[in-house]
This record gives C-alpha cells, structure tokens and sequence, in this order.
C-alpha cells in the first residue's frame, strides 16, 4: 500500500510540471535514470541537460502570461507520459511484480491528465493563474516528489486530495456553465450541432 502511495504522489507531482519531477527523482535515486523508464535508454548527460533546461523554462515562463499558455499545451500533451513515467519509476524501486507497476503507470499517467486538465480549466476560466497559485505548484510539484521518497503516506494523501479537487471542480464548472443560460451556449437550439 504504501509503494502505491508513493507513486501516486510522484505521479501527481508530474501533474503539476513535467520536468521538475523527473530531475529530482532522478536526483533522488543513487543510480540516477537507470531504472527510470524511457529515460534509461539516454545517456544520463543529456537526459540532465534536457530536464535541467525545461525545469528552468517552467519555472520562469509559467509566470508571464505567454509562457503559461504555451506550458499548458505542451504540460497537456505530455502530462499523462511523465506521470506514468514518475509513477513506474518510484514503484520500480520497489518489489512490486511488474504487472502492478505497469498498472500504476496507467493510474499514474491518468491522474496525471486530470490534474492539468484541472489547470487548463482554471487558467482558462480565470484568464490567467495569480502568481500566489504558480508559486504554490512550484512548492507543491517538490514536496509531492520529496514525500515519494520519505514520506508516502502524506504524499499519497495529497495526491487523493488533489483529485477529490479536480472531481469538485469539474463539477462546479458544470453547474456554472448550465446557470449562464441560452444565450451563453450558441448550440443549444442547433439543429445539427456540430
């Protein structure tokens, strides 16, 4: 129980950014990527450089209101990877059979989706995230990791939290969107809606 804790934190941690996870894991672990995978197959030079530069990118773009929406796409498209990446990666140090970690790479990679679908949703509400809530993934990205680590048990609750926000979020957004009215939704009385 506690090594699926620990990889649903990481992979909730990869739902938040998608470098910052895999640098620190991999700089967690003594081996650095060679059990990682995908990223076992580079050498670990490049997959430094790689990771170091993005990390530095989603740090500093994410405050300035291009760069968050440029993070968004690119963090939806490869979310759902780094996420089953992060969670094989933290259940692959274990004794876990290989079928387990191949399933938590799936839930992983899931929770990883619906995290930054739950961030798109918000930037794109809000027309922008306040810098206070990008700090606070910042922040929130590292512990989740760390707690993989030396603490799954908090982390794991974190990652369920984080979920339990996503699904109460999704269901606001539904109840806002259907009181704007007809004439906010332009297909409503569509014939053939496309």
């Amino acid at each position: 129980m506690i090594e699926i804790l620990a990889a649903l934190s990481a992979s909730a941690a990869a739902g938040l950014r998608i470098a910052l996870p895999l640098l620190l894991i991999g700089l967690l672990k003594t081996d650095l990527w060679f059990q990682v995978p995908l990223l076992d197959r580079f050498s670990p030079r490049l997959v430094v450089g790689v990771l170091v530069s993005w990390s530095l990118f989603e740090l500093f773009a994410s405050k300035k209101l291009l760069g968050a929406r440029i993070l968004q796409i690119v963090q939806l498209l490869f979310s759902p990877i780094v996420g089953a990446i992060a969670g094989m990666a933290i259940a692959s140090a274990t004794d876990l059979p290989d079928w387990v970690v191949g399933v938590l790479g799936i839930v992983g990679g899931l929770l990883a989706l619906v995290l930054q679908l739950v961030q798109a949703g918000w930037f794109y509400r809000l027309r922008g995230l306040p810098l206070w809530a990008i700090f606070a993934q910042d922040v929130l990205c590292i512990a989740l990791v760390l707690f993989a680590f030396d603490a799954p048990q908090p982390g794991g609750t974190i990652a369920l939290l984080l979920l339990w926000l996503a699904i109460r979020s999704s269901s606001t957004w539904y109840r806002w969107y259907t009181q704007q009215g007809p004439h906010f939704n332009p297909r409503r009385d569509k014939r053939d809606p496309d």
